[in-house]
């Protein structure tokens, strides 16, 4: 039986003085803490999907850490359920009503809101999902020039100003005045693939560091491994953050590496 691999981490950043952010890996949730060294969990993919997932509460809104957290929580909760595309489009329907309900219960959460950004790994296929600028990356093969990273997520933010590689602009987000009903997520159906690797993270990784140089620092993580996926992968987490923490990390840093192994 195939099974999955998980390591996160999750770091207020540089800038930041608490994190917004937080994570779902299967029936676990992380939010709004801070976290040196990595954590990895391995489930079977057997009948029940394993979901991972990051939430990035927004920056300059009120309780964004409620927003993210309230969402992995309902994540975490749906998980084993989340067999199909409609599935997933419904629980997150269910996440954006949850986060406005609050938000109208109380004054102090009005305008919360999040991105979020993950995937549901059943037996047979991965769905890819995402609301917002959050991201998620298939890590390809090395064929001579080192590891690749393909963008599966779609960001949900206006082409960035000119001479700037990204934009701190969103357009959609869980929480907010869509109603449910018109929230449409991103969506993205993949075969399950002993060897297949994915990288998701919030936007303080991939805002201060490029793919490409993300792509290369899992390529030099890859040349040094020992055959160990727990220790490798922490290892490779790492070198990521640490990236992005030498690139000023101006937001908070949250990220996990996922194999799927046989």
């Amino acid at each position: 039986m195939p099974y999955v691999v998980v390591s996160a981490l999750s770091h207020d950043g540089v800038v930041r003085d608490h994190n917004e952010d937080s994570l779902v890996l299967g029936p676990w949730t992380l939010s709004a803490l801070s976290t040196d060294s990595p954590q990895s969990l391995v489930f079977p993919l057997g009948g029940t999907p394993v979901v991972v997932a990051v939430a990035d509460g927004l920056g300059g809104h009120p309780a964004g850490d409620v927003a993210s957290a309230l969402t992995v929580r309902h994540l975490a909760a749906a998980g084993p359920q989340l067999r199909t595309e409609q599935d997933v489009t419904e629980e997150l329907r269910a996440c954006h009503a949850a986060l406005r309900e609050a938000a109208e219960a109380d004054p102090a959460l009005a305008g919360m809101a999040t991105t979020v950004a993950g995937a549901a790994f059943g037996a047979e296929h991965v769905l890819v999902f995402n609301v917002g600028d959050s991201q998620v990356f298939e890590i390809t093969p090395d064929r001579g020039d080192g590891l690749g990273l393909r963008q599966l997520s779609t960001d949900d933010s206006p082409p960035p100003a000119p001479g700037r590689r990204t934009s701190h602009l969103v357009t959609r987000t869980l929480g907010g005045p869509t109603a449910p009903e018109d929230l449409d997520p991103h969506l993205v159906r993949l075969p399950v693939a002993p060897g297949a690797r994915y990288l998701l993270c919030t936007d303080g990784l991939t805002d201060p560091v490029a793919p490409d140089e993300l792509a290369a620092l899992l390529t030099e993580a890859d040349a040094e491994a020992d055959g160990d996926a727990q220790g490798d992968d922490q290892r490779a987490l790492v070198d990521l953050w640490r990236a992005a923490i030498r690139a000023g990390a101006p937001d908070n840093v949250t990220l996990a590496l996922v194999r799927i192994e046989d």
